[in-house]
């Protein structure tokens, strides 16, 4: 069976010409946010990446084909769209052979990026170690990804809903770079300060680039996560999302809510549970992670 990929356009161009590309996964699109939000986010997100110098690669697999770039009537399409599956490295294979939609988790996004040739990817947060992990061996599949597979990921840090110290072992562990962009403690997704020491910390975008161009040269393996702040003046303070997310995780464990669903469940009742300041939060940290995505892609070209 051979593999169909198909590129946009744009993305093609960008090959052809060598231009910087950062990818985009398509989970926001499906599963992180009600329509229209989610298309409205997911075009803000494209424009951003532009607006700094890059050309973005939204990638999801329709009908079975893996898309390298999105147009604007697919993304409306899978905003709307029921019973897109989510993908993750376990299923992504399985929605290919069976001409399934899926859109593309962290994991998944990492594959296709590097499938593409292409090594930038900017996202929301990555999925990591759960609250609770050491009964219900909760981890995401993500956590590996970054051992394997040689694209580096711009995102505010871990979910804040995750184990954070957890997540940052289990990295280490698999000697995955983490590296915070201009602050020396990791950012806590909606937080800037997780009130960890982050592992590694440079002050600018060109430092980081230097940085993975060093790691090429050794011919190391795997992708490096930068920790991206969200800007100050949309962070929500950890203590307060403490509290938050506390009650969410139990309210989520009396619903019975398990595996894939635990994610987007919490999200939206903190959605909730904060007057829908958690989503204008995420919608300011993505758009800060796409364009320091695309400031990276850039100066791993130049």
């Amino acid at each position: 069976m051979s593999l169909s990929i198909t590129f946009s356009k744009s993305v093609e161009d960008a090959k052809k010409n060598n231009q910087p590309i950062v990818a985009l996964e398509s989970t926001i699109i499906t599963h992180g946010m009600p329509y229209p939000a989610n298309k409205e986010t997911a075009m803000q997100v494209e424009a951003t990446v532009r607006e700094n110098g890059a050309v973005p690669a939204t990638i999801a697999v329709i009908n079975g084909e893996l898309r390298i770039g999105l147009t604007d009537a697919t993304i409306d399409e899978l905003a709307q769209a029921d019973n897109v599956m989510k993908l993750s490295r376990a299923d992504f294979a399985f929605a290919i052979a069976h001409q399934r939609t899926g859109s593309t988790t962290v994991a998944a996004t990492m594959i296709g990026a590097h499938l593409a040739g292409i090594s930038v990817f900017a996202t929301g947060g990555i999925g990591g170690v759960h609250k609770g992990a050491e009964n219900s061996f909760d981890i995401s599949a993500d956590l590996h990804e970054f051992a394997k597979t040689p694209v580096h990921v711009v995102s505010a840090g871990a979910k804040a809903i995750l184990d954070i110290p957890k997540t940052l072992e289990v990295l280490e562990t698999l000697g995955v770079p983490v590296v915070t962009l201009g602050q020396s403690r990791l950012p806590a997704f909606w937080s800037r300060d997780s009130g960890i020491d982050s592992p590694l910390h440079l002050p600018h975008v060109e430092d980081i680039a230097a940085f993975i161009q060093s790691r090429n040269a050794l011919s190391m393996t795997g992708g490096v996560l930068i920790g991206n702040p969200v800007p100050e003046d949309a962070e929500i303070p950890k203590a307060i999302m403490d509290v938050t997310i506390a009650k969410a995780i139990a309210e989520c464990e009396q619903a019975g809510i398990s595996g894939k669903e635990v994610t987007p469940w919490l999200l939206g009742r903190i959605v909730e549970l904060t007057d829908g300041q958690s989503l204008h939060t995420n919608k300011r940290l993505i758009l800060n992670n796409a364009a320091v995505a695309a400031q990276l892609a850039v100066a791993l070209i130049t």
